[in-house]
């Protein structure tokens, strides 16, 4: 499981052997079952979390039980409550496997020490920050400005995997509209 952390790594920036070794000295491994949390509500996130291989959900529930999804995360990607893992508060969302999940997780201060230690290993968090700042600029984008239906395409233009693999309830929930009407949107789209 770690070697996709490491060629995730290696794909990204270069490191040294020892540097490699370093890295992995502080590596926690975190298998997880489908439906499985990773993070809930009212907990205190205290992590760098890399998915290895499954898909994650990100979401919050409301006091009438809906459930509202923030975001999805896959293979190479990372996950974790920022705003819970930066201010040490408890987190507002969830955080569960979708299918069954494979991460790597790194505590927050080993986190922060390999990026004071390891320059290339710091450039590549500040890049990977930056790129989520600007998914994050589009998404709010898109949640104001598209209708329901470009809101569809452009998710699934972005994410063409994802709809194989998550349920259109979730999916619903993400783009902010109604199980409902993403399958009409989905049969008008289909026939186009």
């Amino acid at each position: 499981m770690y070697e996709v952390f490491q060629k995730y790594l290696e794909d990204k920036t270069t490191l040294t052997q020892s540097e490699s070794d370093y890295i992995q000295s502080f590596a926690i491994i975190k298998k997880l079952r489908k439906r499985q949390y990773l993070l809930q509500e009212g907990d205190i996130w205290k992590y760098d979390a890399f998915i290895t291989k499954g898909c994650l959900r990100t979401y919050s529930v409301d006091e009438k039980g809906s459930e509202h999804v923030n975001s999805f995360s896959i293979e190479n990607w990372w996950t974790g409550d920022r705003e819970s893992l930066m201010f040490q508060q408890p987190s507002r969302f969830n955080i569960d496997a979708i299918e069954d999940s494979e991460l790597v997780l790194f505590t927050h201060e080993n986190f922060e020490m390999l990026c004071n230690e390891i320059p290339a290993f710091n450039n590549m968090v500040n890049a990977i920050l930056q790129k989520s700042f600007i998914a994050a600029q589009n998404r709010i984008q898109a949640s104001l400005s598209f209708t329901a239906e470009e809101k569809y395409l452009n998710f699934i233009a972005k994410y063409p995997g994802f709809a194989s693999r998550i349920p259109q309830t979730m999916i619903a929930s993400y783009l902010g509209m109604t199980p409902e009407t993403l399958s009409r949107i989905r049969k008008q789209t289909a026939k186009k």
